[in-house]
């Protein structure tokens, strides 16, 4: 089970308590940093790549996988960086430095979607309760996701799948394949007002529909920016 740690904003004095999202492994366990109870969140006013992310070694296969560090969006504004108990840094070597990551696995889909995510400013994301019928679901706060990294465009029936959870959950919604979407795929999107993206071979997402480029346009945050639609 995820862990959850009691913590308070040192900014507002809120209290609050966060769980670790879990992210999938390669083998298809999840896995989440262990937190540090004993330490105090800190407040993070400005970005650096190497402190992006933890390493968490996966219990079911060993393997050491590199996780966005968890983080929470206070109400007030203040984002703190929750403290990581024993997580090793990456060392040399184990990805560029760069603002994005080559898309070789499933894994490397993900951490690719989390990263645009979070320039668009959703923090808190885990990955979702409700499994989708294809590719690998996340969640935010009033957001789903879905990743596609199957080696086949996602289909008109993907995206539907994608929108019928959002309009369930009565949340927006947003869609990352690596291998593109069929035409009629993207005609369904902008029926139903989905963001499309694909993630290139260097990690970087795309904006492929009008939605997608409205919500990675200028002044893009939290809030999607798209109207939910009814169904035509």
């Amino acid at each position: 089970m995820p862990e959850s740690v009691p913590l308070h904003c040192p900014a507002c004095r809120r209290e609050h308590v966060y769980t670790a999202p879990p992210y999938p492994c390669a083998c298809g366990a999840p896995g989440a940093p262990r937190l540090d109870p004993a330490a105090e969140p800190a407040v993070l006013a400005h970005r650096a790549w190497d402190e992006d992310w933890v390493t968490v070694r996966c219990t079911a296969c060993g393997r050491r996988n590199q996780w966005p560090h968890p983080e929470l969006g206070c109400p007030c504004g203040t984002v703190l960086r929750i403290p990581v108990a024993g997580a090793p840094s990456p060392g040399p070597g184990h990805r560029p430095a760069a603002r994005s990551a080559a898309v070789a696995s499933a894994l490397d889909a993900v951490t690719a979607a989390v990263l645009c995510l979070r320039r668009l400013g959703h923090r808190d994301i885990r990955r979702a309760d409700q499994r989708p019928p294809s590719g690998i679901g996340l969640a935010a706060p009033g957001l789903v996701v879905l990743v596609d990294p199957a080696a086949r465009p996602a289909s008109p029936r993907d995206v539907e799948c994608l929108w019928l959870t959002a309009m369930t959950e009565s949340a927006h919604c947003v869609c990352f394949s690596v291998s593109g979407y069929t035409e009629a795929a993207r005609v369904r999107a902008d029926a139903l007002a989905v963001p499309l993206f694909t993630l290139g071979h260097g990690g970087t997402a795309t904006p492929v529909n009008g939605p997608g480029r409205l919500l990675a346009g200028p002044g893009a945050g939290p809030d999607l920016r798209t109207p939910r639609r009814q169904a035509p």
